[in-house]
Parts: C-alpha cells; structure tokens; sequence
C-alpha cells in the first residue's frame, strides 16, 4: 500500500509538537512533546492523490511515519512519529536515504510536560492555552523516580 508512495511521494511535515495520552487511574492523561531547543519539529511522511469513487474528486492526503516510543516518551506511548533530523530532511526528500532514518528521535531532542484534558475537546483546539504545563503534574503510574513530566534530556508503522 504505501511502497510506491515510499519511493516518489515522500514529504516533511512541520509541527511546533504533538501530544499522547498516558492512560491513568483517572482517565487519559494528555502530554504535549515539542523540540528541546524550541525549533520546529520536521515529521517523516508520504503522500498521495487518489480518486475518491463516490464523490468522483481528486483527494491529496498525507500520512506521518511512526516508529517504537524512544525513552523518554515510552513511559506515555509506545510509538512516535519519525522526527527527521535537520540534516536528514533533505535526504529524505530527495530518497537519498531511506529506512534508516525511520528511528526514534533521540531522547534530548525532545520536552514534554502534562498539558490539561481541556485538549480533548474539539470545541477548544484553536486555544494557545493548551499546550500550557499543568500547575501540578498528575500521578504516572510509574514506580519511584520522577515521571515524563520532568524535562526530557533526553498512521504508517514501522
């Protein structure tokens, strides 16, 4: 399905960040994840036009490569999407490079904290506030240590 697309139709897709959702006692607990140095984060991804039959429209779409969970985000999600190094980009672009790049972003490329639950509801998704750390970070489930709510120093599967 996505072979071809992996050989002509690769992109980058840029994100200021993203969040996963940690399951707790209490329910879902949502993290936002963002470059450590504030720079915008450049996703791995394919595209394609295809031809939707009911509608008979030409529809462009895109997918982000994901891949296993490094070890800072583990503890939240077991995956994440392939974040290119800056340096990669234009390899990846270009197909000069291929599934090597296709690993986890090393763990000090990336900063997360807990972010409010607010973020699941659709109605709020153009609100600056939600990407705002939490004034208490909520339990981990997580045994001794400090959880991913500390900085870190640190859908196509691969």
């Amino acid at each position: 399905m996505f072979r071809d697309a992996f050989k002509r139709s690769r992109c980058v897709i840029p994100a200021s960040g993203y969040y996963e959702w940690q399951p707790t006692p209490t329910g879902k607990q949502p993290y936002y994840i963002t470059s450590a140095d504030s720079a915008v984060l450049s996703f791995a991804g394919l595209w394609d036009q295809w031809h939707n039959v009911e509608t008979g429209e030409r529809v462009a779409s895109c997918t982000i490569i994901v891949t296993a969970a490094n070890d800072a985000t583990r503890a939240i999600h077991d995956r994440m999407p392939v974040v290119l190094a800056r340096t990669d980009a234009d390899a990846w672009l270009a197909g000069a490079a291929g599934p090597e790049l296709l690993r986890p972003a090393p763990s000090d490329a990336l900063h997360l904290w807990p972010v409010s639950r607010r973020v699941n509801r659709t109605s709020q998704a153009d609100d600056p506030r939600l990407i705002e750390p939490l004034a208490e970070a909520p339990p981990t489930g997580r045994q001794g240590g400090k959880g991913p709510s500390m900085p870190v120093s640190g859908i196509l599967r691969v």
